[in-house]
């Protein structure tokens, strides 16, 4: 048994011998295979003793890929860690190690290093502080990844990201994201300055709050597109309100961003303020529906002036005709009155429509202003206060004295209105240049130098919507009966055909400012002469050729001149004139009357192929109606000989003498050339 029992001592012996063995040699491997895998790792592995610090015990062989150092080499020289550490990285990270060894606290940064060759290598260092027995940090064991390529791709999205944020805050255009339920995420500075909220103010709101409640609903339908798929983008023109509740015009482009499964996120709006360009649509489109209404009243005034002149004139025969207490001569009067009236407003329709002829010449605005101010004073009272400033050196402009003064009567009657209870009227004039920048934004302006020409007062203001509508004709604000509404179309027509621009300037409560602007001339001031008293009717003896379309107005006006001494051969139209011309029976024709706009042949061309047929012949045009083509041929010639529709039997019978009793006939010459 001993032996036995000896024996399996032995063999239990040995049993535990190979089991240490093994145990020995699996620990070896554990060991061997604990190495390898350190020195596979995509890291650097280190341990750094504390006490002479910077002195590695241990690194692993990966420092040679990283960094160029063999391992063996890196353990050799001790300071060579701190030597590798970059400039701008150094005093940062071992101030780090030192703060983690003093708590016992993990040690973590990201710095950069310099490699063996000079080249940047960016590094991530992880690393646990180890104590001994004593709890007294000894060493640190650590791991270096290189984070280079990470830094490089996180270095573009950041340059990416910076300059999506620079584009994002300094573009001019508004952006805002909204979320689902239509709130607010973020917006740039540029919408904060549109609606004149800060940040922290919108980001609290629903989007569709600060729209304009009118456009609230506007984009439904493009939205609901939107999110259905059917496009993946809309633009809309829409009112938004600013803080200070002013209406801000915005051009939008909404945009929906959807997630990888497709689901809507937020939208994208951009919004440009288009304020300026809304100001120049309502400019254009208002020039245009003027010019429209202009050729309509145009046409109609040309017919009511045909009638006017046949029912004055007749009611003047008439007069001329009956006894002083006929009990028909009141009845005559108060027609004669009814067609006075009738006719200054057709004149009013001819200036909003710059179809009258005007007296243009080369005029002191400051003389025109002075020779008003009395009767100004007398006009608008002693509650309202009138101060003048005008410029001593005021440039020179053409234009037509009477339109002018009425230009001004008609804004001081409206400043008047404007200012029941009183206030002061300013009037301004002075020497302007517009420039580049004032014509694009103002519709018809061209640039060059200008005479500035402002009425403004302190009353009552106007609206926008007034404002709109300001210069329309027959517009008006006042009660029944207290005007025409053609005071300021009139003023608008007469800048217009003076080849000037006048804008108004006006909110409620805060007064209102015309300002006209008139090109400057550089020809000489003309002195205006003074008007004569005009007494009978004066006579004569010469041959008028009369050429009249209308049957009516042509009788009344050979009616009158025969009466008057001369002999008068009619014609309907310029065709009828040519024949008469050459089946004359008398030697000479003097003067020639006629209409400007005929069928067939208008006044222009018959006046031509009678100069050529009488070279002394006068010419004396006559109508009720102005297109471009005549206005070039009379109204810009100061040599012009023009009668305008309606006309009295004074009126004619001046005029035709006038004519005939010029000494010089050059101008008409020169009048008649093309």
């Amino acid at each position: 048994m001993a032996i036995r029992h000896s024996r399996n001592r032995k063999g239990n012996i040995s049993k535990i011998s190979e089991k240490v063995d093994k145990q020995g040699e699996k620990f070896i491997k554990s060991e061997i295979n604990y190495q390898t895998l350190i020195e596979q790792i995509p890291a650097v592995t280190y341990i750094t003793a504390l006490k002479e610090f910077g002195n590695r015990l241990y690194i692993s062989p990966q420092i040679e890929t990283m960094l160029g150092f063999s391992a063996s080499g890196w353990l050799v020289e001790r300071d060579l860690w701190i030597q590798r550490l970059h400039l701008d990285d150094r005093q940062r990270v071992l101030t780090a190690i030192y703060n983690s060894c003093k708590n016992q606290i993990p040690f973590r940064s990201e710095y950069r290093l310099i490699a063996h060759d000079g080249h940047v290598v960016w590094v991530h260092d992880e690393a646990v502080v180890v104590c001994d027995e004593a709890g007294k940090p000894c060493f640190l064991q650590g791991f270096l990844f290189d984070i280079s390529d990470l830094i490089r791709v996180r270095d573009v999205l950041q340059r990416s990201e910076e300059k999506f944020q620079t584009i994002f805050d300094r573009t001019a255009i508004g952006i805002a994201l909204v979320d689902m339920e239509g709130r607010l995420m973020e917006c740039n500075p540029a919408l904060h300055q549109m609606l004149g909220y800060r940040k922290e103010e919108l980001l609290t709101r629903i989007f569709s709050e600060v729209a304009h409640p009118e456009d609230e609903a506007g984009d439904l339908n493009l939205y609901k597109k939107l999110l259905s798929g059917e496009q993946d983008h809309y633009q809309v023109e829409k009112r938004y309100v600013h803080k200070d509740r002013k209406v801000v015009w915005g051009r939008v482009n909404v945009s929906l961003v959807r997630n990888g499964e497709g689901k809507p996120q937020y939208t994208i709006h951009m919004v440009a303020n288009i304020n300026e360009w809304k100001r120049l649509e309502t400019q254009f489109l208002q020039s245009q529906k003027m010019e429209t209404v202009g050729r309509l009243v145009s046409g109609i005034a040309h017919d009511l002036n045909n009638l006017l002149t046949v029912i004055n004139g007749y009611s003047q025969l008439s007069l001329l005709g009956i006894e002083e207490d006929d009990p028909l001569k009141e009845n005559l009067k108060e027609i004669e009155r009814a067609t006075e009236r009738a006719a200054r407003l057709t004149g009013q329709l001819l200036a909003f429509s710059r179809s009258e002829v005007l007296d243009l010449k080369v005029l002191d605005l400051n003389t025109i202003v002075r020779g008003l101010e009395k009767m100004l004073y007398r006009l608008i009272g002693e509650d309202i206060e009138l101060l003048t400033h005008l410029a001593e050196d005021v440039g020179r402009v053409k234009t037509d004295s009477s339109q002018i003064e009425q230009v001004l009567l008609n804004l001081v009657v409206n400043a008047k209105d404007a200012m029941p209870n009183g206030g002061k009227l300013f009037l301004e004039t002075n020497n302007v240049e517009l420039d580049e920048d004032y014509a694009r934004m103002h519709i018809s302006v061209k640039p060059g130098r200008y005479v500035l020409l402002a009425v403004s007062d302190t009353g009552c203001g106007m609206s926008a919507e007034v404002k709109e509508r300001i210069f329309d004709p027959f517009f008006t604000t006042k009660g029944k009966d207290k005007g025409t509404g053609l005071g300021l179309s009139t003023v608008y027509g007469i800048i217009k055909q003076s080849r000037g621009n006048i804008w108004v300037y006006s909110e409620p409560g805060r007064g209102t400012t015309f300002k006209i602007y008139l090109p400057r001339a550089e020809e000489e001031v003309v002195n205006l002469p003074e008007k004569d008293e005009i007494g009978k009717l004066p006579r004569g003896n010469e041959v008028v050729l009369l050429v009249e379309d209308d049957p009516s107005v042509r009788a009344l006006a050979a009616r009158v001149l025969r009466t008057q001494g001369y002999t008068v051969l009619e014609a309907a139209n310029g065709e009828e004139a040519m024949y008469i011309a050459q089946d004359l029976v008398v030697k000479e024709i003097h003067l020639l009357v006629t209409d400007v706009v005929m069928p067939r042949m208008g006044g222009n061309e018959l006046a031509n192929r009678f100069k050529a047929l009488y070279p002394n012949l006068r010419i004396l045009f006559i109508s009720g109606y102005t297109d471009k083509v005549v206005r070039h041929h009379v109204v810009l010639s100061n040599e012009a000989q023009f009668l305008q529709k309606p006309f009295s039997l004074m009126d004619l019978a001046i005029k035709v003498r006038e004519v005939l009793d010029k000494q010089s006939i050059a101008s008409e010459s020169l009048f008649l050339q093309k």
